[in-house]
């Protein structure tokens, strides 16, 4: 036996980082994952987020309107015309953790940002960071690299206005290859603009103004698609709420908290659908049901709250329970008030009210027979290797809960083997699903494999009992494994829409070859990322992976673990959804072979 290394633990192996040092080796837990620039979750929109957040803080004070963005290559500036930062505690601001006005409740009553955290974290990881505050006819400047303090200036207020004005650039150190997406940043601005009515957001000559809040956002998410009656529209001091119906199945619903969208809903959402549903069932006199009154639904709804709890560190749910009697009660009232004034809108909303309660009625026989169904092939769901932990759970490592739909049993066989046993479980499609696109509800419940699909995921109820936190499309990247990618999405988007607007779907990207020689083995995602490799390794051995069930088990371990990347299934508005289904998966066969032979790149060497 080889004697074992003993390591010293005494005073010389604890370490004291400062707060700077932890930031910059803990990144994620300040700002979650670093990404490219390629999903609008990763960093660099995390860190302009933060710093439009102080601005916006200024606005909801009532002071500034206008908050003025500006990219320039990888760099990033913003200019409010708020109070501007104290000049005394200009540098402390912005570099010394557990520092800041949003203590003060009083200076900031419904601040978005992270109280003391949010600027300082986006100085430490940028390569330059400035910053300049005017404030009572004098200005104070300050240079940062890598968070450390290069120098600073005291001035005269030359802009005639007071403020602050930040400039970043997210430091390569930390972010690798970066690249700056202005679809996303273009969607985060409307959503300032209507959480915020009155404020002017430009970006770089473009304007985000919003007048009607959240009934524009929904008319921009329905786009061409025609709600079954006038979105009801109600702004308080510290709720809004908008809503109407559509023919589609599910709810989609938008919430927010100061400013954040809460992707994962949380009180508010919850007390705004009991709210809703209390108001119905009182004017109507009956007793629908919660499932019937909310089939179809698209709304959105926003608060205000001093010290609001969420469930998790990237504030995706809010947990206050305090406030939740007092939503209910308010959203009861004014719909309630409108079902009353209303008289054609309330009659076309219970029309559908009631066609969601004859459908789900004669959908009942046909669901009891899909699970006696299933009930007579096994106990447990065919194709389903599950594992430990589920979002459900309320374990700490619940977020980490995943599930693989994969196409077939060698690709389904290649994860299980090396897929982590707790936080991991694995779903073998059976050939190419059901396109079900155009069909109604009862297909998910006479489709074996759809049915199956969604009680492995837990769904057939809601997003409630959503057993995965991630649902990871891993197909192989051919015709075939496209093919299915868009059939598994137009299931979810047909019949679970919620899921994939939400956030939960993602598409998991596997290596299209592998060059190696005998010193070093690269994964290549691309013919491009390939011929740089062989011209690097020279003369190397090159590998193209036909399907995932030709990487073996060790190696495609590194792909679900530590190297695993994942692509988010985005959608820019529901209309867009309905028409781009339309044309991808309906009945349009000329037109999309037309599509296909105009955009086809040829292969032919």
């Amino acid at each position: 036996m080889t004697e074992q290394k003993q390591f010293s633990y005494d005073e010389k192996a604890i370490k004291t980082l400062d707060a700077l040092q932890h930031i910059r080796l803990r990144t994620g837990m300040y700002i979650g994952r670093l990404g490219d620039g390629s999903n609008p979750n990763d960093g660099i929109y995390v860190m302009l987020k933060e710093v439009i957040d102080n601005s916006i803080d200024e606005f909801i004070m009532g002071v500034g309107k206008r908050i003025e963005i500006q990219r320039d290559g990888d760099s990033m500036s913003v200019r409010d015309f708020g109070r501007g930062i104290p000049l005394g505690k200009v540098v402390d601001c912005v570099s010394k953790i557990n520092t800041g006005g949003k203590y003060n409740t009083d200076a900031f009553q419904f601040s978005v940002g992270l109280n003391g955290v949010g600027t300082k974290a986006v100085n430490a990881l940028s390569s330059e960071f400035e910053v300049c505050s005017w404030r009572e006819g004098r200005s104070k400047r300050a240079r940062f690299q890598q968070g450390k303090l290069k120098d600073e200036k005291d001035g005269k207020d030359t802009e005639g206005q007071s403020g602050t004005w930040v400039k970043f650039t997210p430091d390569p150190e930390i972010f690798k290859k970066y690249t700056w997406d202005e679809a996303f940043i273009a969607h985060r601005l409307a959503y300032y603009a209507y959480l915020n009515t009155g404020l002017s957001l430009v970006y770089n000559g473009q304007t985000f103004k919003s007048k009607d809040g959240l009934k524009d956002l929904l008319l921009k998410e329905l786009g061409d698609e025609k709600p079954l009656y006038d979105i009801v529209h109600v702004r308080q001091d510290r709720i809004e709420f908008a809503f109407s119906h559509t023919h589609n199945y599910g709810e989609t619903l938008f919430s927010f908290v100061n400013g954040q969208y809460t992707n994962d809903g949380g009180t508010h959402q919850s007390a705004f659908r009991e709210g809703v549903l209390k108001a119905v069932n009182e004017f109507a006199g009956q007793n629908f049901a919660g499932e019937d009154v909310r089939d179809g639904i698209v709304g959105a709804i926003a608060i205000k709250l001093q010290d609001p709890v969420f469930e998790s560190q990237t504030k995706n749910k809010l947990g206050s329970t305090e406030i939740r009697p007092e939503i209910v009660r308010e959203v009861q009232k004014h719909v309630l008030l409108w079902l009353h004034r209303e008289k054609d809108a309330s009659a076309r909303l219970l029309e559908k009210v009631k066609a969601n309660e004859r459908i789900r009625k004669e959908l009942a026989s046909i669901k009891k027979e899909a699970r006696e169904r299933a009930k007579s092939v096994a106990i447990r769901i065919p194709k389903l290797t599950d594992c430990k932990i589920h979002l459900t759970d309320g374990d700490e490592r619940s977020h980490e809960s995943t599930i693989f739909l994969v196409e077939g049993d060698s690709a389904g066989g290649t994860i299980v083997q090396c897929r982590d046993v707790m936080t991991q479980a694995v779903f073998s499609l059976r050939g190419k699903p059901l396109n079900c696109y155009g069909l109604k509800r009862d297909t998910v419940y006479k489709n074996e494999e759809l049915y199956n699909i969604m009680q492995a995921l837990g769904i057939e109820n809601g997003l409630e009992g959503l057993r995965y936190n991630k649902v990871v499309i891993a197909t192989d990247a051919d015709v075939d494994g496209m093919h299915i990618r868009n059939l598994l999405l137009t299931y979810f988007l047909r019949y679970f829409e919620e899921l994939v607007t939400t956030g939960h779907v993602f598409v998991l990207e596997t290596p299209l070859f592998r060059v190696r020689n005998k010193q070093e083995t690269h994964y290549c995602f691309s013919e491009s990322e390939r011929d740089a490799m062989q011209t690097k390794l020279k003369n190397p051995e090159t590998t193209r992976f036909k399907g995932l069930g030709e990487i073996n088990a060790k190696e495609f371990k590194y792909f679900i673990s530590d190297g695993m990347r994942l692509e988010s299934v985005l959608i820019g508005t529901l209309g867009e959804v309905t028409k781009s289904l339309d044309f991808f998966m309906g009945k349009n066969t000329p037109e999309r072979k037309q599509f296909i032979m105009d955009n086809l790149v040829s292969d032919v060497l």
